[in-house]
């Protein structure tokens, strides 16, 4: 499985938004500057062109989500033959990943931590092993932590750091019982101010 192996924190300061990439107590802004762009001329760039910012917002989201081009433009691609706002519909398929909904209900610290639990294995959804991280989760679906992941302290770590996360709507977690529900669609409005999907939207439509 393809995936970004360079520092995380380098695409953060691309950016100038929190990606997520990190876990611990203290925050992004305190680990790295957002002030300044890698490279030695990063800061003297000029003011963005329609396509550029553009492709930022797409980079951005991209990123957020740790994957890689061909994999997000197969999302848009599915996001644009159904029916209502391809935007939405993005946000959506991206939110329904089993990756991203195992870092929801809080059992990785990080996406990529996440992506590793499922790739080995660690994880069930309605009492079966899915290592696909990809995979497009349900109303209904339950996820639960295998019987003998349970004592890996990194799960046990991340349920109680997910303590100071912003609770999501649209899952439940039972952190006795390491497992969760998703309940309902992904709320958008529970995603960062700054996702301007339409701009992701121009930039494919191009």
């Amino acid at each position: 499985m393809a995936r970004y192996r360079g520092p995380s924190l380098r695409l953060a300061r691309r950016e100038k938004v929190d990606l997520m990439h990190k876990s611990g107590i203290r925050t992004i802004q305190q680990k790295c500057r957002f002030d300044s762009v890698p490279g030695q001329h990063g800061a003297k760039r000029s003011r963005l062109s329609d396509y550029g910012t553009q492709l930022r917002m797409k980079q951005m989201i991209k990123r957020y989500y740790g994957m890689l081009e061909k994999q997000f433009r197969r999302f848009y691609e599915k996001a644009d033959m159904q029916k209502g706002s391809t935007g939405d519909n993005l946000l959506r398929l991206l939110e329904r990943r089993f990756d991203n909904v195992v870092y929801r209900l809080g059992f990785a610290a990080t996406r990529a931590e996440a992506r590793q639990l499922v790739s080995h294995k660690a994880l069930m959804i309605n009492g079966y092993v899915v290592n696909i991280p990809s995979y497009e989760m349900k109303e209904g679906d339950i996820i639960s932590v295998r019987e003998k992941a349970k004592s890996q302290n990194r799960i046990k770590a991340a349920l109680e750091l997910s303590d100071s996360r912003e609770a999501i709507s649209w899952v439940s977690v039972d952190k006795t019982a390491m497992s969760g529900t998703v309940n309902a669609q992904p709320d958008l409005s529970e995603l960062p101010a700054d996702f301007l999907v339409n701009l992701v939207v121009e930039f494919y439509s191009k």
